[in-house]
């Protein structure tokens, strides 16, 4: 029993280390010691936006006129805005503005963001398309420093950094920081190569590149990167290309859309295997390192967990370990009993730490449970 545990101790610190730690090491002292430089320049071709809706009305008019106001040439801007089986007024917002580069396409039916998405790509006149979501607000010049750097004829697809606002709670600025680690991985990755994914809330991509997306995909600002990374260009970050989101306050607003976006990761696998074949999928280490070993941390933490306490009585190293994993997990329901105690920096990562694995434990059993998943 000894020999079995302290080999699943072993075999679980080791890959907690590479997922939080020596993955992001790595790709930070690539980023640092063999850079990959852009060559960004001057471009203004044409772009369509390409904006999918599903009863966003309260939004819509507001993120139309954000769009609008985008320090970009009007006459080579359009915008294509699909209408997903919408029950509220949505399009009638949209057409309220009354500006002839918005296009409306509206369906009846319901049938998810991926079709509606499919449907505007072939719709849109541009070179480039702008994709982003329907809450978030843009920066006047986002698009302009995401046209600048597809100059780069290298680039395939650049992402804009999503920045949160409003972090009032612990909870809440425990995932501002989880956020600027992740955002950290990403410019690494960018500057040593491409990055595997990009915020849906902000992303260019070139249209000649763009590969229609399957029927349900949650993920398409996972898949169309690696679409684009597969024919031999980059996915770059572009961090001076700002969109604005609010945050979370509590772990029952963030546990939906988390659990859904993380549970798109098992669906990515069903629906592209060749993301898993390393002769195929030319950012396979840093796939596996940063998203698939993500989706197993919180069963790493488990058997770490449950190993330590077995072997907790042979020898001291693995009772503090023991105790160390009580003690945080006490530190954290400590916080969420006593607000002020959970807004300490300690306790806020603890706290953020523990939900994000917690929901990506929960993803997998809500895959499990329907392969479709939603269609939003």
């Amino acid at each position: 029993m000894s020999g079995g545990a302290m080999l699943v101790f072993v075999l679980s610190a080791l890959g907690l280390f590479h997922v939080f730690v020596g993955y992001p090491l790595w790709v930070f002292a690539l980023a640092r010691w063999r850079p990959r430089p852009l060559q960004p320049r001057a471009w203004t071709p044409r772009v369509t936006v390409v904006l999918a809706v599903h009863d966003g009305a309260a939004h819509v008019r507001t993120k139309l006129e954000n769009l609008l106001a985008l320090d970009y040439p009007p006459g080579l801007l359009d915008i294509v805005v699909a209408c997903d089986g919408c029950r509220d007024d949505s399009a009638a917002r949209c057409r309220q503005l009354g500006d002839a580069r918005i296009r409306v396409l509206e369906f009846e039916a319901r049938r998810g963001k991926a079709a509606c998405v499919n449907d505007a790509v072939a719709a849109a006149q541009g070179e480039v398309l702008l994709m982003t979501d329907v809450r978030q607000r843009l920066e006047p010049d986002a698009l302009r420093r995401l046209v600048a750097v597809l100059g780069d004829s290298g680039v395939g697809a650049v992402g804009g950094q999503l920045r949160l606002f409003d972090a009032q709670t612990g909870f809440a600025r425990g995932i501002d920081a989880y956020w600027r680690y992740e955002t950290l991985i990403r410019t690494s990755e960018s500057r040593s190569g491409s990055a595997i994914g990009v915020s849906g809330a902000l992303y260019a991509v070139r249209r000649e590149l763009f590969k229609p997306l399957p029927p349900g995909t949650v993920l398409d600002d996972v898949l169309v990167p690696m679409h684009v990374a597969a024919t031999g260009r980059r996915v770059v970050y572009e961090p001076d290309a700002v969109a604005w989101d609010g945050t979370s306050q509590q772990p029952r607003e963030e546990q939906r859309r988390k659990i859904r976006t993380l549970a798109g990761n098992f669906q990515l696998i069903q629906l592209a295997p060749w993301l898993l074949l390393p002769w195929r999928n030319p950012l396979w280490f840093r796939f596996v390192s940063h998203k698939l070993l993500r989706l197993l941390a919180p069963w790493l933490l488990l058997a770490f967990a449950f190993s330590a306490m077995l072997l907790a009585t042979q020898h001291a190293l693995f009772a503090a370990v023991a105790l160390a994993l009580v003690a945080a997990l006490a530190a954290v329901v400590a916080g969420r009993l006593l607000p002020a105690l959970g807004g300490q920096l300690p306790i806020r990562l603890l706290t953020a730490f523990c939900y994000l694995n917690l929901f990506a434990a929960q993803a997998l059993l809500a895959f499990a449970r329907n392969r479709r998943l939603h269609l939003w």
